[in-house]
């Protein structure tokens, strides 16, 4: 497929090359295609979109069909030759409206405009042999090996798999790792100091776009959030360029909702970039309170501060600062520090196909010890009385209820008011983990 000269599954190769051989995050690297190339219809960034995300997202599955056609192993091939073929199975397997003469046609055409057009026949005779073959592959059996079987079912590493399955159980697992194939949703955040639930919704329908109203029956009065398709930039999006909602996932709404801060309340949100939970927050704290939104770098606190503009919400203000670093002028101040840590990431993996390859064991355990070390500074900050929320965008034990045990053996005055890890097999969730910590009033 091109446009003007240029090639859409080209730009999809981009993607997936710039997350294989420079280690870039795929929303980065997609995000900086579709800005160069913006004048690309819809229909065409949702090509380019669908090909690079979900060839990253099966790609497993893919690799596992491409090694039953080729004596050359995966890992033995070159990165580009390597993503032109996932691209080429994935368009079989996944994309029914493409041809399966087009998808190795272009396969073909690509292999040759990268510079190697003695791996034409090597790209042609594998895409060939898996368009003829792709309805009789032989998956492996769950009885031999269901681990591997399961990831492969699921491009889930099993790794992962093994560590759900030991925390939750293997039913728990297999449900959780299906569940993550469902299509991810655009959750948004009305900004209710700006416009009501109800005329945002109908604003945006107004436009054509689709807002339908996220509905938890678990919690009533969350009646603010909504899921928005249809659309094509949100920056040509009045409604969203004059601050009136905010790109949120749902559970990432529910910190804040299930903190329940006051209206009077100071709030220290200790890891807060780009901004979204800090904002929730002082919504809710409008009526005489603040918000203190703090991050590591001026870089990412620019990123609150940029939407902090664009909301229009004047009761916040950003702060540099290490989480790991004790504040002592603000020790015993904050009514609610919301704790949204630093985590390995692996509830989000309908939104960010690439983290499932990026995490290693190790690096969760680095993770997990580096949640403590700010939680045990974090806790410092809240009144006698006061509140702490520890949450993180992640399912595994290690990270979140481990972690919390370990809070409350090392801070005895604080007790634990509520508990919830979320998983995407539950409805409306990702995998998100919260912890609600109360501080207990000093005896006189």
């Amino acid at each position: 497929m091109t446009t003007d000269g240029i090639n859409l599954r080209e730009l999809s190769l981009f993607v997936l090359l710039a997350v294989e051989k420079d280690k870039e995050y795929c929303s980065a690297a997609l995000a900086a295609v579709l800005d160069k190339y913006q004048y690309l219809s819809k229909q065409e960034r949702g090509f380019v979109t669908r090909l690079a995300e979900g060839t990253l997202e099966k790609q497993i599955e893919l690799d596992y069909i491409i090694e039953l056609f080729s004596k050359i192993k995966i890992k033995k091939m070159k990165p580009v030759i390597r993503c032109i073929l996932r691209m080429g199975v994935y368009q079989f397997k996944y994309m029914d409206a493409v041809p399966d003469s087009a998808a190795c046609n272009e396969a073909v055409r690509l292999t040759k405009k990268k510079g190697f057009g003695n791996l034409t026949g090597f790209v042609n005779g594998v895409l060939r042999s898996v368009a003829r073959n792709l309805d009789a592959i032989p998956y492996p059996k769950e009885g031999k090996n269901p681990l591997y079987a399961l990831s492969v079912k699921t491009s889930i590493p099993e790794w992962i798999l093994a560590q759900w399955g030991r925390d939750y159980g293997k039913e728990k697992a297999k449900s959780i790792a299906e569940a993550f194939g469902k299509e991810s949703r655009t959750g948004v955040r009305a900004n209710r100091m700006k416009i009501s639930p109800a005329k945002l919704k109908n604003a945006l329908r107004e436009r054509g776009f689709s807002a339908e109203p996220a509905v938890l029956k678990e919690y009533p009065d969350f009646d603010y959030a909504m899921y928005l398709s249809g659309y094509d930039y949100l920056s040509a999006i009045p409604e969203f360029l004059e601050g009136m909602f905010f790109v949120q996932d749902i559970c990432s709404m529910l910190v804040t909702h299930l903190a329940r801060p006051k209206p009077s309340d100071y709030v220290i949100d200790v890891c807060s970039a780009p901004g979204a939970k800090s904002l929730h927050a002082a919504e809710w704290v409008s009526g005489g309170g603040f918000v203190e939104a703090r991050d590591i770098s001026e870089y990412k606190t620019s990123l609150v501060e940029e939407n902090i503009r664009r909301c229009g919400a004047e009761n916040i203000r950003t702060k540099v600062w290490d989480a790991r670093m004790r504040d002592e002028d603000s020790i015993e101040k904050a009514d609610l520090v919301i704790a949204d840590l630093p985590c390995s990431g692996l509830g989000t993996m309908q939104k960010k196909p690439d983290i499932r390859y990026r995490m290693t064991e190790e690096m969760e355990k680095s993770l997990a010890l580096l949640q403590r070390e700010i939680l045990n500074v974090a806790a410092d900050y809240v009144k006698p009385g006061g509140t702490l929320v520890f949450s993180t965008c992640t399912i595994d034990r290690m990270e979140n209820e481990e972690n919390a045990i370990w809070f409350l053996e090392k801070k005895p005055e604080f007790s634990l008011d509520m508990e919830r890890q979320f998983f995407p097999d539950e409805g409306e969730y990702d995998g998100f983990y919260i912890a609600k910590f109360i501080k207990n009033q000093r005896k006189l």
